[in-house]
């Protein structure tokens, strides 16, 4: 094999090298005059992550391993299941996808969700073969309105796929009391909802399916991944052949030390199968996800206070009987009332180095869906209006006080009260 030439940086006869490294851009953190960035949603990563994903490496099985099967374990353990009730795959809208398909509903059946939510979960319907039904929010707590629900059924309706907004957790008890009395499958997005409750039970286990995240940004993080929960067995062993090709089994079960196995295809599946690497990070959140909870509500509980009298809108408060996730903590922002419009209060919080999210523009306000179903925001007024002035604020378990400190004094400074 011939060898490669490695060039060396050269620079030009006469030119000066300490000149020309001096007018190079300089990376922002050597500019002392700026506070650092506040990265919206960093994740805390302690050294037990970092030792368990360099044991990942040395080890030689990075894929689909034991590792996953010991996530798989300790998230079923954690919310009081068996672990053949539960499936890791990567992401939450493959988790969402594969429920609806293993769910075996008829293609162009109805599914209805909100409007106020990410787009995978209406994508996710939409790759199932399945038909999008958007149902209003309520205006207080931003979670699909049950009469709403209600109003929106037909005929043709076969499942709801309600979203736990904010980690806030849905009117659970309204909602299957509706998919009851019309025999509909209820597949519950959990994406910002690992820890919550609803009169105490956990988010995720009241429908056929639960859909969980472990993106960057959520309370426990792979970097991506996510985890399908649901009742019945038989179904998500199905899911679980169908997130990895349709195959019967998975590259553990055919390359471990117990020798080969041969595998057969038996539907047409994806790849959407969890690897090593992202579940020797998320055994370790996991571990730590009661801690990390107890932070975010400290530092929630922190924003309520200094904003209190402020023209803002507040989250409301936690339902009695019902444990919110404290995923996100979104503001309103009315030109009319704080004298400043929401994305200009984006653009000013950027420039006090602080990062902001918007959760979210409502689905029908993208051209996709309108040039598709010919959905405008009107039709959905709640989800209009908070998706055109919402804000999330930084709530990360690793934020210190003194990050939290920074948010405050910037939103009181531009938000007089």
């Amino acid at each position: 094999m011939p060898k490669l030439a490695i060039r060396a940086w050269t620079f030009p006869s006469g030119c000066d090298r300490n000149a020309a490294f001096a007018q190079r851009p300089q990376p922002v953190s050597n500019i002392e005059s700026q506070p650092p960035f506040l990265v919206f949603g960093a994740p805390r990563i302690e050294e037990a992550e970092i030792a368990e994903v360099e044991a990942c490496l040395r080890s030689g099985w990075l894929g689909t391993g034991p590792r996953v099967a010991q996530f798989e374990r300790d998230f079923a353990a954690w919310r009081g299941a068996r672990p053949s009730q539960v499936a890791a795959v990567n992401s939450c809208t493959a988790a969402l996808h594969v429920s609806l398909v293993a769910a075996g509903l008829e293609p162009g059946s109805e599914v209805i969700t909100t409007p106020l939510t990410f787009c995978a979960t209406v994508n996710a319907i939409l790759h199932a073969g399945l038909t999008p039904v958007l149902a209003d929010v309520d205006p207080i707590t931003q979670n699909i309105d049950p009469g709403a629900i209600e109003a929106a059924i037909t005929p043709r309706t076969r499942a709801i796929l309600p979203v736990h907004f904010a980690g806030r957790p849905c009117a659970m008890d309204r909602i299957m009391a509706i998919a009851e009395q019309h025999d509909l499958v209820v597949i519950e997005d959990c994406a910002h909802a690992i820890e919550t409750e609803f009169r105490g039970r956990a988010a995720g286990t009241f429908g056929d399916f639960g859909c969980y995240s472990f993106y960057v940004t959520k309370n426990v993080v792979t970097g991506e991944g996510g985890m399908i929960l649901g009742r019945d067995e038989e179904r998500i062993a199905r899911a679980r052949i169908l997130a990895l090709h349709g195959m019967s089994k998975d590259a553990w079960h055919r390359f471990s030390d117990k020798g080969y196995r041969h595998y057969q295809v038996v539907e047409c599946g994806f790849k959407y199968n969890m690897m090593d690497l992202q579940a020797a990070i998320g055994i370790h959140q996991l571990a730590r996800v009661e801690q990390n909870w107890l932070r975010r509500r400290e530092l929630w509980q922190r924003y309520d206070e200094a904003f209190a009298g402020l023209p803002l809108g507040l989250p409301a408060a936690p339902e009695a009987d019902t444990r919110h996730g404290y995923h996100l903590y979104t503001i309103m922002v009315d030109e009319a009332q704080c004298g400043i419009s929401r994305d200009d209060f984006l653009e000013a919080m950027n420039a006090q180095r602080i990062g902001t999210g918007v959760h979210y523009l409502s689905v029908p306000e993208h051209p996709y869906y309108q040039e598709r179903f010919g959905w405008r925001p009107q039709q959905w007024p709640n989800a209009m209006r908070l998706g055109r002035q919402t804000v999330s604020l930084p709530l990360s378990p690793a934020m210190s006080d003194e990050d939290s400190d920074r948010v405050i004094s910037a939103v009181r400074t531009l938000i007089k009260g």
